[in-house]
């Protein structure tokens, strides 16, 4: 039976989702992120990571997320089609598309990921695989899985923030996400995302997402900062991973007893 996608639930409800990402991409990890209450997983197969096209490598963290009822957050390399598809054969139902530039190919996104695409034939094809439960729950599956499955796509370049309007009005787009750093990049302004240009992107962003109904999302790895994107209406948030948790809180433990010990 399908698992209902929280992630796209409290989104169509308005309520906020929070997630972390999992560098090391283990079942562990996502374990411990659901028991610590988080909405979802953030795994980023665009920079690490097996191969997204080699499904086998989703199957263990895929069961691990059922297990404590957390939603992965699959960030995969590119549009392709034969890639999405692949990625919801494992049961997966949460992706997000990077570095797009046009409208028009977060629709080739979008669609792929979908059976019936905006009144007409999507271009996702039934697998029988483990998102429906290899064969066995075949009776309204195509209707459930585009009640579940969400895309959303980031806005990291500046040719996305001038299509952004075009971008938000693609059918069946679930939500963007803003990466401040790829975007002050494709600026001409690399890692200096408080730049007066690159800050004025995002708020062009924020204004027409806004305007659009279409949620929005942004990391912030600071408690003080996303408590104020919050309340500023955004509504996906990417607070951490265990890498800058290790860092912060067992380097600082390592130098404040290093102290003691010289």
């Amino acid at each position: 039976m399908l698992r209902e996608n929280n992630f796209r639930r409290r989104l169509e409800s308005d309520k906020a989702v929070l997630g972390a990402r999992s560098k090391t991409m283990t079942s562990m990890l996502v374990e411990v992120y659901g028991q610590l209450g988080f909405d979802f997983v953030w795994l980023d197969f665009e920079h690490a990571g097996k191969s997204p096209y080699d499904s086998t490598g989703f199957e263990s963290i895929v069961r691990a997320a059922e297990s404590v009822d957390i939603e992965l957050l699959v960030r995969v390399p590119n549009e392709d089609p034969a890639l999405i598809h692949k990625v919801l054969d494992t049961g997966v139902s949460s992706l997000l598309i990077p570095q797009v530039e046009s409208a028009k190919e977060v629709q080739r996104a979008v669609k792929a990921a979908r059976f019936s695409f905006d009144g007409e034939p999507g271009n996702r094809g039934f697998g029988g695989g483990r998102d429906a439960m290899w064969g066995a729950d075949v009776e309204g599956f195509t209707e459930r899985e585009d009640e579940s499955v969400i895309v959303g796509t980031m806005i990291e370049t500046l040719a996305a923030v001038e299509d952004i309007e075009n971008i938000l009005n693609v059918p069946h787009l679930g939500f963007v996400f803003i990466g401040p750093m790829d975007l002050s990049i494709s600026m001409g302004y690399p890692a200096q995302t408080d730049h007066p240009e690159v800050t004025n992107a995002i708020e062009i962003v924020e204004d027409a997402c806004a305007d659009a109904g279409v949620p929005i999302g942004i990391p912030k790895h600071d408690t003080e900062g996303a408590v104020s994107l919050l309340e500023r209406g955004y509504r996906i948030l990417r607070v951490g991973d265990e890498v800058d948790s290790v860092r912060e809180i067992l380097g600082n433990r390592h130098n404040e007893l290093r102290k003691i010990d010289t």
